[in-house]
């Protein structure tokens, strides 16, 4: 049940006692896919996590904005700091708790953003009557996982399946061209680049031509399962 799309008398003879909030991210990613992939990837997997579970769960409205600095460097990308993150995902997340709301799951579109969410939740768990975790959409399909990169496979795959028609499919051999193999610049352990633009020319990490719709699919499958698994785990969690 998406929350934007329904009334007040809806939510309130809901039974709803768990809500999943999508956290994306506006920036960049390369020259072929829109800013609002992360956004939109993390929409896609709550609703495809929820279409699973047999209970009543609330979709709220997606988080756009999340910590994207480092990507500055490219237009159009937007970013709070960590601690406007944090507060206003936890003040989201606290808001529900007066209508009913006792677990927030938050799904999780932007590597930037896990950290923060580890902590937010944390702290919801134990400061707060919600019970809050954060899932990670792309740690939780199998061996794909390890070809995550930036506006590479994975990303590519999944909105070439959910909205292919923002891909702008006629540039994806530039963003091959400008694309670095790996994320960051390491030494001993330490990554010595702060922002994107240090190692990929583009902001593209990983092969994009690599992620087609028939994998989106599956990505989606995994992902949407996966969820699934978690909001099953956290309802007959005590």
């Amino acid at each position: 049940m998406q929350l934007t799309e329904m009334t007040w008398t809806d939510v309130r003879d809901s039974d709803a006692s768990m809500a999943v909030i999508p956290v994306g991210s506006t920036e960049q990613h390369g020259p072929h896919a829109p800013l609002g992939t992360d956004t939109l990837n993390a929409e896609s997997v709550a609703q495809a996590g929820v279409d699973r579970h047999d209970a009543e769960i609330l979709i709220g409205p997606a988080i756009p904005v999340g910590i994207a600095e480092e990507h500055r460097t490219f237009d159009g990308t937007l970013w709070v700091s960590p601690d406007t993150f944090r507060s206003y995902v936890r003040e989201v997340a606290t808001s529900l708790l007066h209508h009913g709301i006792e677990a927030v799951i938050f799904v999780n579109g932007h590597g930037g953003n896990t950290e923060a969410l580890a902590e937010v939740t944390r702290q919801l768990s134990r400061e707060t009557k919600i019970y809050a975790v954060a899932f990670t959409w792309f740690e939780s399909v199998g061996d794909h996982s390890g070809e995550m990169g930036h506006a590479g496979p994975l990303e590519t795959a999944l909105l070439r399946h959910t909205t292919p028609q923002l891909v702008r499919e006629n540039r994806i051999e530039l963003a091959q061209a400008g694309a670095a193999d790996h994320w960051g610049e390491w030494v001993s352990g330490v990554n010595l680049a702060h922002d994107s633009d240090e190692f990929t020319d583009n902001g593209v990490v990983g092969d994009p031509s690599e992620g087609d719709a028939e994998r989106g699919s599956k990505l989606l499958d995994l992902a949407g399962a996966g969820l699934d698994r978690l909001l099953l785990a956290v309802a007959n969690r005590e």
